[in-house]
């Protein structure tokens, strides 16, 4: 069977961008960059406006503010462009012009079901906020993975991470600290019909 990981990148409050930011809020280190590279081949799955943002990088669009992408923006998009991506919209149309990306219009959990138990195999989410809550709430993830970068958005974040997500508990499986100050925290989610009880006040 697939192992299914849910992946993100985020400030520490956690916002999954912040206007006016770079990628990787400008503060990606060596350690973070070599381990990036060292990640297993895996499928990435994402809905409709991640896969706006992320082709139109790809095809050379630069986000708002900046002149051009930094070198190490630009090969993560090259990485992202040879992997294999599924796309799940009501919305695109076919043919998808990002290179690798195959377009599923049905039920996202079914179809995500399906692909696990056709594994193995790894597959892994890229923001896509509503897909992955929806695939949290399925039972489907395995594991639940956040880069924290240290800047708090307070002013400028968007895309809150965890807004309209069920209680959920959390066996830490792995934590890294990179370039002395990213810190990377790796769990196994059980999503809770209800908080525990008896909980200490």
């Amino acid at each position: 069977m697939a192992e299914l990981l849910v992946d993100f990148i985020t400030s520490l409050d956690g916002h999954a961008s912040g206007e006016g930011w770079p990628g990787f809020w400008g503060l990606e280190g060596p350690e973070y960059l070599a381990w990036l590279e060292e990640q297993p081949e895996a499928t990435h799955l994402m809905g409709a406006n991640t896969y706006r943002q992320m082709s139109g990088f790809a095809a050379g669009q630069v986000p708002d503010g900046q002149d051009e992408f930094r070198p190490e923006e630009e090969a993560s998009v090259d990485a992202l462009t040879r992997a294999p991506k599924v796309v799940f919209s009501s919305s695109l149309a076919e043919p998808l012009t990002w290179a690798n990306s195959t377009l599923v219009r049905g039920d996202a959990v079914a179809e995500v079901r399906a692909m696990k138990a056709r594994g193995p195999g790894l597959l892994a989410t890229i923001g896509s906020l509503s897909l992955c809550r929806s695939l949290l709430r399925a039972g489907l993830v395995d594991r639940f993975r956040v880069v924290m970068f240290p800047v708090i958005t307070g002013a400028t974040g968007a895309e809150r991470v965890y807004d309209g997500y069920p209680d959920v508990a959390l066996e830490m499986i792995a934590h890294r600290t990179f370039d002395g100050r990213i810190q990377l925290v790796e769990y196994r989610p059980r999503v809770l019909a209800r908080p525990p009880l008896g909980a200490p006040a």
